[in-house]
């Protein structure tokens, strides 16, 4: 395997590590599959996996390191824990927002947080709302945090415009 930075995240699935991986590192810039390994005959009677058949996956997503497992049925993602996007502009949000969430579960998307096919949430966070949202007093703030509750995916000009009221 290769060199793992001290701290890394590693997403379990039930069979579709691979599936995933090749999944994520298509949608985002400097990315890629650094490493596969594969479960052995040692441990079969705990695994439960084909000898051969992928146990990890190393890859990058935008040089962000992250290993997804075949684990099993046993854990199931939930919106407790999400990946963060932050977005420069609305492409980008599009651009994200429209690929991570193909196929995924279109009642999980509520004020930029998706779930992915896999069951991932995400979020998509345009670069602009810590400052739209800023000053949690403001007249201003409050209307583009109220704007924000109102979308699915972020609409940073809808913002914009109710900040500016």
């Amino acid at each position: 395997m290769a060199n793992h930075p001290r701290i890394a995240t590693c997403l379990w699935f039930d069979t579709q590590a691979e599936e995933a991986a090749n999944f994520y590192t298509g949608i985002f810039p400097n990315s890629r599959i650094t490493d596969i390994g594969r479960y052995g005959e040692a441990g079969k009677e705990q695994h439960g996996r084909p000898p051969g058949s992928v146990m990890i996956v190393v890859f990058e997503l935008d040089g962000q390191p992250f290993t997804a497992l075949n684990g099993g049925p046993h854990f199931k993602f939930t919106p407790a824990v999400s990946l963060q996007v932050s977005c420069k502009d609305q492409a980008e949000v599009d651009h994200y927002w429209d690929k991570l969430s193909a196929g995924g579960d279109p009642r999980a998307q509520q004020c930029g947080w998706l779930a992915d096919q896999f069951g991932l949430s995400w979020q998509i966070v345009p670069d602009i709302v810590p400052k739209l949202l800023g000053d949690h007093a403001s007249p201003k703030s409050q209307r583009a945090f109220a704007a924000m509750m109102q979308q699915k995916k972020p609409d940073i000009a809808a913002m914009q415009r109710a900040y500016g009221g």
